[in-house]
């Protein structure tokens, strides 16, 4: 078999090119290949506050002008992890029109997406600046190009808020592939339910875990039979050593559909009450209140965890919770200050994706300034 040649490698990646961006940039692109090529400006931006991560979409411009033999100019208008307020320019591309037209859709897919990810990752962390975060993302994502995006973004805005803050931010996520951002090799986590289905047991899954992987400390999801401080109680006792040394959590994954062993509505309550007595009797929306006192991962479930926990005299052991953990929910949980250690969560996704979208326009045709009507606020200003 004979290895491409350059020319070749440029025609497959120019084919691959024209199949996947928008079928108006391709007949541009004729069109100008026709009547004479042009230099020209495009400005990005996005109609909401972001945090900027541009590193993926500017390597792979760089590469797309390596092939094509030309130069592309490309000027960010900020640093990596700046916010960014709404409309304001993002970054300028100036270059050859014939080259730069069809590249349009493939860059823009590379830049929104993951700034308005790493804004919510920035909320999160900021929102409770004393708990570690985990990404949880990959499995929430349309392929590996997205999954690589949302670590990514997720890395810039843990890193953002850590500078700023001084938040403890996210300290890793769950795959191999993306560990490097946030400066590991490998992925980090520990069991999932079926693990603990085919233990037959939460003790016994512990043990399987340990035996597997003695060095490692040991996080133990506590929710699969519905008896969070019992199988979280009898997890400790069985390795009381790794508790005492702090080289042990139990992770709170519970469903909606259910409160957690030992609460209710009306015990929900009082254990608020015992530890964040104004906090609970703040006016609260209702999605709030179920973050609060309702079924699956509550503030009075953490809260109670801990209490079990401390009483039994594991006050070593972490809480890890995960379950939903979006920015709304991270500001209700720090508001009431939910003694969770770490928080395992893909919840940084963008909700809404057209607030995602990025757009670029040209701003110039061989130096002239020339823009559509109503875009005047994308050209460059003149520094005074």
């Amino acid at each position: 078999m004979t290895s491409q040649t350059p020319v070749d490698k440029r025609e497959t990646v120019d084919r691959a090119i024209a199949d996947h961006t928008d079928q108006y940039f391709n007949k541009t692109k004729r069109v100008i290949g026709h009547f004479g090529d042009k230099t020209v400006t495009y400005a990005v931006f996005m109609r909401r506050p972001v945090i900027f991560c541009p590193r993926l979409m500017l390597e792979w411009l760089d590469g797309m002008a390596k092939m094509r033999g030309h130069s592309f100019q490309i000027e960010p208008c900020f640093e990596e992890g700046d916010w960014v307020g709404a409309g304001e320019p993002l970054v300028y591309i100036t270059g050859s029109f014939h080259d730069l037209v069809d590249l349009e859709t493939l860059y823009l897919q590379k830049l929104g997406s993951a700034c308005v990810a790493a804004y919510n990752a920035y909320a999160m962390c900021s929102h409770m600046p004393e708990t570690y975060f985990l990404a949880m993302d990959a499995r929430h994502c349309a392929g590996s190009e997205m999954a690589e995006l949302m670590a990514y973004a997720a890395s810039v805005g843990s890193r953002a808020v850590v500078r700023e803050l001084g938040a403890l931010g996210f300290i890793g996520n769950a795959n191999n592939a993306t560990a490097h951002y946030f400066g590991n090799e490998y992925g980090l986590g520990t069991m999932p339910h079926a693990l603990i289905g085919y233990a037959g047991s939460t003790v016994r899954a512990a043990e399987m875990f340990h035996e597997s992987f003695p060095d490692d400390p040991l996080t133990v999801l506590v929710d699969y039979y519905g008896k969070e401080i019992t199988d979280a109680l009898a997890t400790c006792r069985r390795f009381p050593d790794m508790a005492a040394e702090g080289r042990m959590s139990v992770r709170i994954d519970t469903h909606g559909g259910r409160f957690i062993e030992g609460l209710d509505p009306a015990t929900s309550y009082a254990v608020l009450e015992r530890h964040m007595p104004r906090g609970i009797r703040q006016y609260r929306s209702e999605q709030e209140l179920k973050w609060l006192v309702g079924t699956g991962v509550s503030a009075a479930a953490i809260y109670l965890m801990r209490e079990k926990l401390d009483e039994a005299g594991f006050n070593k052991v972490k809480i890890v919770a995960s379950s939903g953990f979006s920015p709304e929910k991270c500001r209700t949980m720090g508001n009431m200050k939910a003694p969770i250690d770490v928080i395992g969560t893909g919840s940084f996704l963008p909700e809404i994706w057209p607030e995602t979208y990025a757009t670029a326009d040209i701003i110039s045709y061989d130096g002239e300034p020339a823009v559509k009507l109503g875009r005047e606020f994308l050209l460059r200003k003149e520094k005074t």
